[in-house]
């Protein structure tokens, strides 16, 4: 398999000037810094110019295209995209699909580029004479989904430009993968008129999936690591031209969601890819909580190892024997390979409150809290908001207050455990397989 560094080096004779890598590789260098954004946050209306040289070299064949253009989507995949150009080279699918509202706004699905992870659509809406879009306007419009045979993809997200007199908007927006048996795509808008009625509107055009980018990696990894109350499941893995995805899932012993989304790392040939989002869903098939993690694409086709690293999620520490409270005031606590930190032990109108603190996202399990006081067992009756703590040398910890009514002093805290963020570092290597 020859890898995309050495499908340049093919092509650089046939460039002018020479240097194709190296133009793409400046291209790149001078691409705006991708910002988060909703659909309706604006940036200059100027295409990327890196987009732009990209498009245009037209010497260069998928997996090259799918490894520049694909650090280009990462970048650019919430703006404005030279669509046209894409589609000259092949990549891409031109619509050019209108649909005229009753107030006059013209919404245009102009082109579609596809892959196994994503379709990315590029549309404007063109406002009629003397309408001009303001901050609020663009609230106006969104997207419910893409509708074909065997689809029915939801939009994940999205941006674009305003042109410089603000009457008209071009934009990019993500949806799930549509099937490759589908033929024709509908895809679904909503849009408020200027008198105010609220209108749903299908713009429906031909879909060739056969212009579908290939992806570099598509691998099962099916594996699962043992975690504190509960398994994380790690399904598959698909690595394309505009994202690399995994997919996988929970299976926690109380049969609920976890308390915290498990944080994945992914490393290629050793080097740690960027995290772009991750998301979650429900699987009706498997009956569990289902996650989604979205990184960049893949910086080379010559993969020597891809790893997955099951950095931190959620943990449970036991505490076997009560607490004492009857130390002075912010000692600390050794549970385990965690520290609590009893703050104060205070009298009330009510009770005794005590303020217990800890790392971020340290949570007493409320269920089985309590205090002996006066020879009996009193259960925590609320308990407060987070608040950080400020130990002036670097660090923040993070108080609540937990409120007890009873008349006598409490002498001991008890719980069977917390739960907090737990290191796990555990490595799962991904298949690569033959490509």
């Amino acid at each position: 398999m020859r890898t995309i560094e050495e499908r340049l080096q093919e092509h650089q004779q046939t460039m002018t000037p020479s240097e194709l890598e190296g133009r793409l590789r400046k291209a790149l260098e001078q691409a705006p810094v991708r910002r988060k954004s909703r659909a309706g946050r604006t940036r200059t209306w100027a295409a990327t110019a890196a987009a732009a040289m990209l498009l245009t070299v037209g010497v260069y064949q998928y997996p090259a295209l799918a490894y520049y253009g694909g650090k280009l989507f990462s970048q650019t995949d919430l703006n404005t995209v030279n669509f046209t150009q894409v589609v000259k080279q092949g990549y891409g699918q031109a619509v050019n699909q209108s649909k005229t509202l009753k107030d006059g706004t013209v919404f245009t699905v102009k082109g579609v580029i596809a892959d196994d992870n994503n379709l990315l659509m590029l549309y404007s809406i063109q406002l009629p004479a003397g309408r001009v879009f303001d901050e609020t306007a663009f609230s106006n419009y969104s997207f419910n989904n893409i509708k074909g045979l065997f689809t029915d993809s939801d939009p994940i997200g999205g941006g674009g430009d305003y042109s410089p007199d603000r009457t008209r908007y071009e934009g990019v927006y993500k949806f799930e993968p549509v099937s490759p048996f589908s033929r024709n795509l509908t895809v679904n808008f909503n849009a408020k008129l200027t008198s105010g009625e609220l209108v749903q509107f299908p713009i429906s055009f031909k879909y060739d999936p056969n212009l579908a980018m290939k992806s570099l990696l598509v691998a099962d990894i099916d594996q699962a690591v043992a975690v504190d109350q509960g398994t994380v499941y790690y399904d598959t893995i698909t690595a394309s031209p505009t994202s690399t995805i995994v997919k996988g899932h929970y299976k926690m012993d109380n049969g609920e969601n976890p308390r915290f989304s498990a944080v994945t790392k992914l490393y290629v040939n050793g080097t740690e890819m960027n995290s772009r989002s991750m998301r979650g869903t429900n699987s009706s098939k498997k009956g569990t909580p289902e996650f989604i993690i979205e990184y960049d694409v893949l910086p080379t086709d010559k993969l020597q190892s891809v790893e997955l690293v099951l950095d931190n999620f959620s943990g449970y520490q036991k505490v076997g024997q009560p607490i004492p409270l009857a130390s002075p005031s912010d000692h600390s606590v050794t549970v385990g390979e965690e520290k609590l930190w009893i703050r104060s032990v205070s009298r009330t109108a009510d009770g005794y409150d005590i303020v217990v603190a800890g790392k971020q996202f340290t949570m007493l399990d409320k269920d089985t809290l309590a205090v002996q006081a006066g020879g009996a067992a009193v259960p925590v009756s609320s308990i407060s908001d987070s608040r950080p703590w400020d130990l002036k040398n670097g660090n923040i910890l993070w108080e609540r207050t937990y409120s007890f009514q009873t008349t006598e002093k409490p002498e001991f805290l008890e719980m069977d455990g917390f739960h907090y963020i737990k290191f796990y570092r555990h490595t799962i290597p991904v298949p690569l397989g033959e490509k």
